[in-house]
């Protein structure tokens, strides 16, 4: 970490908030769940809400 300046905090990060959504998505019936819920919260993608203007 000196050396380089490298850090692992981005993939722990991610790891804790993957076993956090694993916890929150408990009784889905198919992974395909769990994986669209990751990537909704984690993936940057922000889907437009209806009667809603961008500011």
């Amino acid at each position: 970490t000196l050396d380089h300046r490298l850090s692992n905090a981005l993939i722990e990060s991610t790891n804790t908030k993957i076993r956090l959504l694993t916890r929150l998505a408990f009784g889905f019936k198919h992974p395909d769940a769990l994986i669209s819920l990751a990537l909704l919260a984690l993936g940057g993608y922000r889907p437009e809400l209806p009667d809603r203007t961008h500011t």
